[in-house]
């Protein structure tokens, strides 16, 4: 075999491996030193495959014996195995000294090292990972990508696969009232990058809810969108506000199905004037459908758009429902915004990708996404009761609102405790938000005092739900006046 040939099949036969052959030594000695740190520092991990000693001699300029006596003598001295027809592998007991993770410098409240990962995880909005539905997805991806044509791996349509924008148009009519068509859809990564979009195509200011994410106003903020807040109370958005507000408000942001995240969706006669005052002024509602999917205890409430679809945009995705990981989110757009938007996303902007929302437009359309989020329904309303009845039992002090739908509940506190009770959940490996953190820093005073944790119920496992319950009780008995 020829030099070229040589190296062109150990190119095939081998894989990758970056060594840094330095410093004093024969090249023998330079090899052992780079491979024992490679694994003394972690970066080859217990049970590693090393590439044939060949492969690598190739790879490095080295000659074959050199390579092959490094990994006797590796072999021999405990850092490597191996084994026929198994390949040199990093021993399982080979010391590694791991890495810290960046961010670990300096300690938070509650005496954990910043960065530091917590045993129990409650902030809100993040589902659980190991509740995707990977089966059902598996044979979904399967069905898609052998029935989906030659082009749709090609430069795809800005708006979206329509296969997809078909499925979804469908879906929002039968369960959340919607009135639309495919062509009226644009497909996005996410709520956050939807109202990125609007904020280029709807002028300001926007009004939005005193009790909102923080990220949703950072991202018109950073669109020179300025936000007005409108005071939320038990009823939802005081939308009676709006004429009253400062400057020509072009659009309202609202969560009308579960107020996020304080909870309770918009009340009738309230969705009935925030709809009067678009119609009036030509401004337009944005409807988040936060939660609109996990409804327990009633019905789910219909989404606004279904009774102004020329007023009103509604931005979902799956990042609950299924994964953040996906990257999916939509627009119901009025007719008169579509190209706008679309000409906003550009013909080059980072799409979701085509093989997956192939697979989510099957996902839909076979109805394994119902049979998912009638699962997890149950599922979370599982946990809710739980977290409710602990707190119940053993924190009676505390209230317990914001129920009827989502991911998370508010627990409220006495006034001037939740500082507290956030440094005392940290310090019991607690990771909790307080509701202060939501709230719009042009707010006008809340009169209600309003102190309160928002507890997501959702991200633990299953097998750590309950010591995350038992310690968070823990933490408020700590705080709060027994």
């Amino acid at each position: 075999m020829t030099p070229g040939a040589w190296t062109e099949a150990a190119e095939v036969l081998g894989a990758d491996l970056h060594l840094e052959l330095t410093g004093p030594g024969s090249r023998r000695a330079v090899l052992i030193r780079a491979l024992r740190e490679a694994v003394r520092s972690g970066r080859l991990e217990p049970g590693a495959r090393l590439p044939p000693y060949r492969s690598l001699a190739a790879d490095l300029g080295l000659a074959r014996n050199t390579v092959a006596d490094a990994y006797a003598e590796l072999v021999a001295e405990g850092w490597l195995t191996s084994r026929q027809g198994s390949g040199t592998r990093v021993a399982a007991r080979a010391v590694t000294t791991e890495p810290k993770p960046a961010g670990t410098v300096g300690r938070v409240a509650g005496g954990r090292v910043a960065g530091e990962p917590v045993p129990y995880d409650l902030v809100q909005g993040k589902p659980d990972p190991a509740a995707f539905p990977r089966t059902a997805w598996l044979a979904a991806a399967r069905r898609a990508l052998t029935a989906a044509p030659h082009e749709a791996f090609g430069i795809g349509d800005p708006r979206g696969r329509v296969e997809l924008r078909q499925a979804l148009a469908g879906y929002l009519a039968r369960v959340r009232g919607v009135r639309t068509s495919a062509d009226r859809i644009v497909v996005c990564s996410g709520a956050a990058h939807a109202l990125r979009l609007l904020a280029r195509t709807v002028a300001g200011p926007w009004a939005v809810e005193d009790y909102g994410l923080p990220f949703h106003r950072g991202l018109l903020a950073e669109a020179g969108v300025r936000t007005v807040p409108v005071a939320v109370d038990e009823n939802g958005a005081d939308v009676g506000a709006l004429p009253l507000l400062p400057g020509a408000v072009g659009a309202v942001l609202l969560t009308p199905a579960h107020q996020f995240p304080t909870g309770g969706p918009l009340l009738p006669d309230r969705r009935a004037a925030v709809l009067d005052w678009a119609r009036e002024t030509g401004g337009l509602v944005v409807e988040d459908d936060y939660d609109g999917e996990f409804r327990y205890d009633r019905r789910p409430v219909g989404a606004l758009q279904g009774l102004a679809p020329e007023r009103t945009v509604l931005l979902g995705s799956v990042s609950k429902s299924l994964s953040p990981t996906l990257r999916i989110g939509w627009m119901v757009l009025p007719g008169t915004l579509v190209d706008a938007v679309v000409a906003a996303k550009g013909e080059r902007e980072p799409y979701s990708s085509a093989t997956e929302q192939l697979t989510l437009a099957d996902f839909v359309a076979s109805g394994a996404y119902d049979r998912h989020v009638r699962r997890m329904r149950r599922h979370h309303r599982g946990r809710r009761d739980r977290l409710v009845a602990v707190l119940a039992e053993r924190v009676p002090e505390v209230r317990v609102t914001g129920l009827a739908a989502g991911l998370h509940a508010v627990v409220e506190l006495p006034s001037g405790t939740e500082r507290a009770a956030v440094e005392a959940a940290a310090r019991h490996g607690v990771a909790v938000e307080g509701l202060a953190g939501y709230r719009h820093p042009d707010a006008a005073r809340d009169v209600r005092g309003a102190d309160g944790l928002v507890v997501g119920y959702a991200t633990p496992p299953e097998r750590l739900y309950g010591a995350a319950l038992d310690a968070l009780c823990v933490a408020l008995g700590e705080v709060v006046p027994g």
